[in-house]
């Protein structure tokens, strides 16, 4: 059977609605450097680890937990040179040992469900950063409250109350890298244009159904209420104790 993911992103090199610049920007907000040791949480295909240890040189352990993106992350790193400073582990993030104070920064880039929320990310997250060290959270939230009828929050909150997160977990936020609606659209194109391609090709393969309702219900409601209401952004904080 096809997993939806494995179909919907074959085509993103970032898997969430950024850019290589603001992957950049992310590198000089936490000041990276080739001293730096990066845990990337749910790292997906590598895409932020090659471009973060390509420009900044720094040394990046990425855990991932689905075999079909823990393999492209390999070959990505390969083809990219970078087997030296970047290790790819294929398993469940939220299994991970963590050590404490062990990392100059820790990401996790729009898979706090990891941890069932991002309270529970934060949790995880912040003690595995020495003290001055970065966290770095890409997360949903909702550009107005309340929201219209029949909109369901999906356990997201303001951008407001999503920073006020990070300092109930004392975290000091330092920098927000906020999507463009470029940014969601290609994101989302990159979906629709994936899937459209495997359903033409794959007509008669048993998923075809589910996949076909559930790419249609994600554009549909996209197109209806996300792409004005919900907003996503890396949020960067310092470990202050």
């Amino acid at each position: 059977m096809a997993w939806y993911y494995a179909v919907a992103e074959q085509d993103h090199e970032l898997q969430n609605p950024t850019s290589p610049e603001k992957i950049a920007l992310l590198g000089e907000t936490m000041r990276l450097g080739p001293e730096s040791r990066v845990l990337d949480l749910a790292c997906g295909k590598a895409g932020p680890a090659v471009l973060l240890a390509a420009t900044y040189g720094c040394s990046v352990v990425g855990v991932e937990r689905a075999a079909e993106f823990a393999e492209v992350a390999r070959e990505r790193v390969t083809a990219s040179g970078l087997d030296a400073l970047i290790e790819i582990v294929e398993g469940d993030a939220a299994a991970f040992p963590i050590e404490d104070g062990a990392w100059d920064a820790a990401l996790c880039l729009g898979a706090s469900f990891v941890w069932h929320d991002l309270d529970g990310t934060l949790a995880a997250l912040a003690p595995a950063v020495r003290p001055g060290g970065n966290v770095a959270v890409g997360e949903p939230f909702w550009r107005t409250w309340p929201l219209p009828p029949g909109v369901d929050d999906l356990g997201y909150v303001t951008l407001e109350e999503t920073a006020a997160r990070f300092a109930a977990a004392g975290l000091a936020l330092v920098g927000l890298i906020a999507a463009s609606e470029d940014d969601w659209d290609h994101y989302e194109s990159q979906h629709w244009g994936a899937l459209e391609t495997w359903l033409a090709e794959h007509p008669d393969d048993p998923s075809a159904p589910e996949i076909r309702e559930r790419h249609e219900a994600n554009r549909s409601e996209y197109l209806r209420f996300e792409r004005d209401l919900l907003g996503w952004a890396i949020f960067v904080a310092r470990r202050v104790g």
